[in-house]
Protein backbone atom coordinates (compact mmCIF):
# COMPACT_ATOMS: atom_id res chain seq x y z
CA UNK A 1 0.00 0.00 0.00
CA UNK A 2 1.10 3.56 -0.40
CA UNK A 3 2.70 5.56 2.37
CA UNK A 4 -0.07 6.47 4.69
CA UNK A 5 -0.20 10.13 5.18
CA UNK A 6 0.70 11.50 8.75
CA UNK A 7 -1.83 12.78 11.23
CA UNK A 8 0.14 15.78 11.53
CA UNK A 9 -0.22 16.20 8.24
CA UNK A 10 -3.70 16.13 8.01
CA UNK A 11 -4.46 18.21 10.95
CA UNK A 12 -2.43 20.99 8.78
CA UNK A 13 -4.40 20.50 5.66
CA UNK A 14 -7.38 20.52 7.63
CA UNK A 15 -6.13 24.03 9.45
CA UNK A 16 -5.24 25.41 6.23
CA UNK A 17 -8.87 24.86 4.74
CA UNK A 18 -10.20 26.49 7.57
CA UNK A 19 -11.45 23.38 9.70
CA UNK A 20 -11.45 22.94 12.90
CA UNK A 21 -12.42 19.91 13.04
CA UNK A 22 -9.68 17.01 14.57
CA UNK A 23 -7.49 14.94 12.52
CA UNK A 24 -9.09 12.09 13.41
CA UNK A 25 -12.25 13.25 13.50
CA UNK A 26 -11.88 13.92 9.74
CA UNK A 27 -10.52 10.47 9.01
CA UNK A 28 -13.84 8.62 11.09
CA UNK A 29 -15.90 10.90 9.02
CA UNK A 30 -13.97 9.48 5.75
CA UNK A 31 -14.12 6.43 6.34
CA UNK A 32 -18.23 6.21 7.99
CA UNK A 33 -18.52 8.20 4.19
CA UNK A 34 -17.25 5.78 2.16
CA UNK A 35 -19.17 3.17 3.51
CA UNK A 36 -22.45 4.49 2.45
CA UNK A 37 -21.20 5.97 -0.77
CA UNK A 38 -19.88 5.43 -4.43
CA UNK A 39 -16.01 5.71 -3.81
CA UNK A 40 -15.65 6.06 -7.83
CA UNK A 41 -17.52 9.92 -7.27
CA UNK A 42 -16.22 10.61 -3.77
CA UNK A 43 -14.73 13.66 -2.73
CA UNK A 44 -13.32 13.69 0.35
CA UNK A 45 -12.95 17.96 -0.11
CA UNK A 46 -16.89 17.65 0.70
CA UNK A 47 -16.26 16.40 4.08
CA UNK A 48 -14.83 19.67 5.00
CA UNK A 49 -16.67 21.16 7.77
CA UNK A 50 -16.32 24.77 7.39
CA UNK A 51 -18.49 27.86 7.17
CA UNK A 52 -18.59 28.95 3.65
CA UNK A 53 -17.06 32.41 4.85
CA UNK A 54 -14.07 30.52 6.75
CA UNK A 55 -13.41 27.77 4.06
CA UNK A 56 -9.89 28.96 2.32
CA UNK A 57 -9.06 26.92 -0.88
CA UNK A 58 -5.52 25.35 -0.69
CA UNK A 59 -4.30 22.81 -3.52
CA UNK A 60 -2.24 21.39 -1.65
CA UNK A 61 -4.46 20.62 1.17
CA UNK A 62 -7.39 19.32 -1.35
CA UNK A 63 -4.87 16.98 -3.15
CA UNK A 64 -3.55 15.57 0.31
CA UNK A 65 -7.30 14.97 1.17
CA UNK A 66 -8.58 13.33 -2.50
CA UNK A 67 -4.82 11.36 -1.61
CA UNK A 68 -6.25 10.38 1.91
CA UNK A 69 -9.26 9.08 0.34
CA UNK A 70 -7.55 6.96 -2.15
CA UNK A 71 -5.49 5.60 0.39
CA UNK A 72 -8.61 4.75 2.59
CA UNK A 73 -10.63 2.90 -0.11
CA UNK A 74 -7.73 0.88 -0.91
CA UNK A 75 -6.82 -0.07 2.61
CA UNK A 76 -10.43 -0.97 3.30
CA UNK A 77 -11.22 -2.27 -0.07
CA UNK A 78 -7.84 -4.75 1.04
CA UNK A 79 -7.56 -8.38 1.77
CA UNK A 80 -4.39 -8.36 3.59
CA UNK A 81 -6.81 -6.25 6.52
CA UNK A 82 -3.95 -3.38 6.32
CA UNK A 83 -6.73 -0.36 7.28
CA UNK A 84 -6.17 1.30 10.21
CA UNK A 85 -7.54 4.76 12.17
CA UNK A 86 -5.58 7.58 11.56
CA UNK A 87 -4.62 8.77 14.91
CA UNK A 88 -1.91 10.49 16.34
CA UNK A 89 1.27 8.10 17.45
CA UNK A 90 2.62 6.98 20.66
CA UNK A 91 4.52 9.85 21.73
CA UNK A 92 1.30 11.47 22.26
CA UNK A 93 0.52 11.18 25.65
CA UNK A 94 -2.74 8.43 26.68
CA UNK A 95 -5.24 10.70 27.04
CA UNK A 96 -4.80 12.80 24.26
CA UNK A 97 -4.83 9.73 21.99
CA UNK A 98 -8.37 8.52 23.59
CA UNK A 99 -9.80 11.19 23.04
CA UNK A 100 -8.66 11.36 18.96
CA UNK A 101 -10.15 7.90 19.59
CA UNK A 102 -13.29 8.88 20.88
CA UNK A 103 -13.37 11.56 18.38
CA UNK A 104 -12.56 9.00 15.25
CA UNK A 105 -15.72 7.03 16.41
CA UNK A 106 -17.76 9.93 16.81
CA UNK A 107 -16.81 11.08 12.93
CA UNK A 108 -17.18 7.31 11.64
CA UNK A 109 -20.97 7.14 13.20
CA UNK A 110 -21.44 10.98 11.42
CA UNK A 111 -20.49 9.63 8.03
CA UNK A 112 -22.23 6.74 8.53
CA UNK A 113 -25.29 9.14 8.11
CA UNK A 114 -23.91 11.47 5.61
CA UNK A 115 -26.25 9.41 2.79
CA UNK A 116 -28.31 6.28 2.44
CA UNK A 117 -30.08 5.25 5.38
CA UNK A 118 -29.17 1.95 6.82
CA UNK A 119 -31.34 -0.15 7.65
CA UNK A 120 -30.35 -2.30 10.81
CA UNK A 121 -32.61 -4.49 11.03
CA UNK A 122 -30.92 -6.29 7.39
CA UNK A 123 -27.72 -5.67 8.07
CA UNK A 124 -25.59 -8.44 10.07
CA UNK A 125 -25.96 -9.13 13.99
CA UNK A 126 -22.21 -7.89 13.65
CA UNK A 127 -22.79 -4.99 12.26
CA UNK A 128 -25.20 -3.82 14.25
CA UNK A 129 -23.17 -4.90 17.29
CA UNK A 130 -19.84 -3.09 15.93
CA UNK A 131 -21.96 0.04 15.39
CA UNK A 132 -23.27 0.27 18.86
CA UNK A 133 -19.85 -0.42 20.17
CA UNK A 134 -18.43 2.39 18.23
CA UNK A 135 -21.29 4.55 19.78
CA UNK A 136 -20.16 3.29 23.11
CA UNK A 137 -16.34 4.39 22.60
CA UNK A 138 -17.33 7.70 21.77
CA UNK A 139 -17.12 8.15 25.62
CA UNK A 140 -14.09 6.12 25.97
CA UNK A 141 -12.10 8.01 28.73
CA UNK A 142 -9.32 7.29 31.04
CA UNK A 143 -9.37 7.88 34.83
CA UNK A 144 -6.90 8.99 37.04
CA UNK A 145 -4.37 7.01 38.94
CA UNK A 146 -5.29 3.65 36.84
CA UNK A 147 -2.57 1.21 35.64
CA UNK A 148 -0.77 2.90 32.45
CA UNK A 149 0.03 0.01 31.19
CA UNK A 150 -2.71 -1.54 31.84
CA UNK A 151 -4.32 1.66 29.96
CA UNK A 152 -2.08 1.45 27.16
CA UNK A 153 -3.16 -2.28 26.69
CA UNK A 154 -7.16 -1.83 26.53
CA UNK A 155 -5.98 1.08 23.90
CA UNK A 156 -4.43 -0.78 22.08
CA UNK A 157 -7.18 -3.84 22.23
CA UNK A 158 -9.66 -0.84 21.01
CA UNK A 159 -7.55 0.45 18.12
CA UNK A 160 -7.66 -3.16 16.84
CA UNK A 161 -11.21 -3.14 17.33
CA UNK A 162 -12.24 -0.69 15.13
CA UNK A 163 -10.03 -1.31 12.22
CA UNK A 164 -11.04 -5.00 11.97
CA UNK A 165 -14.53 -3.74 12.87
CA UNK A 166 -14.25 -0.39 10.33
CA UNK A 167 -13.25 -2.96 7.46
CA UNK A 168 -15.84 -5.44 7.81
CA UNK A 169 -18.22 -2.56 7.96
CA UNK A 170 -17.61 -1.39 4.95
CA UNK A 171 -17.06 -5.03 3.20
CA UNK A 172 -20.87 -5.81 4.55
CA UNK A 173 -22.36 -2.40 3.02
CA UNK A 174 -20.09 -2.36 -0.13
CA UNK A 175 -20.63 -5.57 -1.62
CA UNK A 176 -18.03 -6.98 -4.10
CA UNK A 177 -19.76 -6.08 -7.48
CA UNK A 178 -19.86 -2.51 -6.08
CA UNK A 179 -16.26 -2.02 -5.21
CA UNK A 180 -13.62 -1.36 -7.31
CA UNK A 181 -11.12 -3.82 -8.22
CA UNK A 182 -8.53 -4.20 -4.86
CA UNK A 183 -5.24 -2.96 -5.47
CA UNK A 184 -3.25 -4.60 -2.87
CA UNK A 185 -1.05 -6.28 -5.46
CA UNK A 186 -1.97 -10.14 -5.02
CA UNK A 187 -3.34 -11.61 -7.93
CA UNK A 188 -7.03 -11.54 -8.70
CA UNK A 189 -8.60 -15.59 -8.85
CA UNK A 190 -11.14 -16.32 -11.07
Amino acid sequence: MENKIPYADLAHALERLGSAEEASEFHGTLCGALCVQDAATFNAVDLIDADVEEYQPDADAEALLQLLGTQTVKALNSSQMVFAPLLPGDEIPLDARVYALTMWCQGFLYGLSSRRKIDLSTCSEELREIIQDLAQFTQAGIDAGDNEDIEESAYAELIEYIRVGAQLVFLELNPQTHRPAPDDGQPTLH
